[in-house]
């Protein structure tokens, strides 16, 4: 059941903009499947990203880049049939729009025709302003990333908090204020220094979903494996396990690998008849 204080019925962009206006947080979790993606959409989440994470937590590689665009949309497709309420953004994958903004709109038009997702994100500031732009201009919306960017991790060589000098925080609230005024509709802090973000949220008027990036910003993301803790090798400072899946599955299998070593199971209980 969901606790938000406004219930909509079904949250669009527009209604993320009068949540931030009326001080209700914004809650947004990662989905790449349509069983955790109908679970979250029936607890009440606002967003529900299907994120180029996936690279990491469902194929195991090291970084975000490996993932392409016939992945995102194969994910996406299976988020949104699951979804009634939550609005669902598409990561557009590494080396799908940083070449022009042409390669960008054809990347984002298929995400939205292929899997019927309502937005999608694309990282970066000034340097891709041209992308952001056609794509806002041909009616798909956009939500930004700033801060840490990982699809430029070998750029930055390091997952640690960006923007901590004056000059890279500088440039972050100028790209933030750009990618407003382009008319991108929300936009992600990820690992930004507290004070930073606060600022940030102060001088504009879209939602901003902080990651790690402290509580003055209008909403927060987290990767739902690490929320729930599936994964158990990623404990950063920001991040909250709400559960401990890893624990109870591994108990749950061994306890069925118990019963069938044990010809506990199946019993006449669970023959078929």
């Amino acid at each position: 059941m969901s606790t938000s204080k406004n219930i909509f019925k079904k949250i669009t962009t527009q209604k993320l903009r009068e949540m931030k206006a009326i001080g209700e947080k914004i809650s947004m979790l990662t989905a790449y499947d349509y069983s955790m993606a109908k679970i979250l959409d029936r607890a009440g989440i606002d967003i529900l990203l299907v994120g180029d994470s996936a690279s990491n937590v469902m194929a195991g590689n090291e970084t975000t880049l490996p993932i392409t665009l016939d992945h995102m949309i194969w994910h996406a497709q299976a988020v949104v049939k699951a979804v009634d309420r939550a609005l669902v953004v598409v990561d557009v994958p590494f080396g799908s729009y940083q070449g022009n903004s042409s390669e960008a709109l054809r990347s984002s038009i298929r995400i939205m025709k292929e899997s019927g997702a309502h937005a999608v994100k694309m990282e970066g500031g000034i340097e891709i302003k041209e992308s952001v732009e056609r794509v806002i201009n041909a009616g798909i919306p956009v939500m930004g990333h700033l801060g840490l960017t990982p699809q430029s991790i070998y750029k930055f060589g390091t997952y640690a908090v960006r923007a901590k000098d004056s000059d890279e925080a500088k440039k972050l609230l100028n790209d933030a204020v750009l990618l407003q005024e382009l008319g991108c509709f929300s936009i992600v802090l990820e690992k930004i220094p507290a004070l930073l973000g606060k600022q940030v949220a102060e001088h504009l008027h879209i939602p901003l979903i902080g990651i790690g990036a402290g509580s003055h910003v209008d909403g927060q993301v987290l990767v739902v494996h690490d929320m729930l803790g599936i994964t158990q090798d990623f404990k950063p400072r920001f991040l909250r396990s709400y559960a401990d899946l890893n624990g109870i599955i591994t108990e749950a299998v061994g306890h069925y690998i118990r019963d069938v070593k044990s010809e506990d199971f199946p019993n006449n209980k669970n023959e078929s008849y």
